[in-house]
């Protein structure tokens, strides 16, 4: 996945599930789905910040800095404010690993995306129940 490409495949992570490709880790199918889902959370949370200033603030570009995950390690492009006064929540400033609390809820909640794609292609439908019940039994 290129730097310019902000979506998350979801047709080629499901073939690199078929084929056998690690969900975790450095090479793993999520980690640029986590990347992706961050920095999203990070402008919204610029959005709201700007929102709430009085003044004519405004965003000023973005920053990089390396983030280590449970579920590897990836550039993280995180957004910046003219005055200073953005201080980000769910990744703080000078905050180098992600808390492994974060990642899994953002796994929980894709894993039920790739889980429907996988199940459509297969024909099969699938729901969250049925699922929970097989994995009780």
């Amino acid at each position: 996945m290129t730097e310019e490409n902000h979506g998350f495949d979801f047709e080629t992570a499901l073939r690199s599930i078929q084929e056998g490709k690690p969900l975790l880790g450095k090479e793993g199918i999520l980690t640029p789905l986590i990347k992706n889902l961050t920095e999203a959370a990070l402008e919204g949370e610029l959005d709201s910040h700007l929102g709430q200033e009085i003044t004519a603030n405004r965003r000023n570009g973005k920053s990089r800095k390396t983030i280590k995950s449970l579920n590897g390690n990836f550039v993280l492009t995180t957004p910046r404010d003219r005055d200073g006064t953005f201080s980000p929540q769910l990744v703080k400033k000078h905050q180098t690993s992600l808390n492994g609390e974060i990642e899994q809820k953002i796994l929980e909640r894709r894993y039920w995306e790739i889980e429907g794609l996988a199940r459509v292609s297969c024909g099969g439908t699938h729901t969250r129940e049925a699922h929970r019940r097989d994995r009780l039994n």
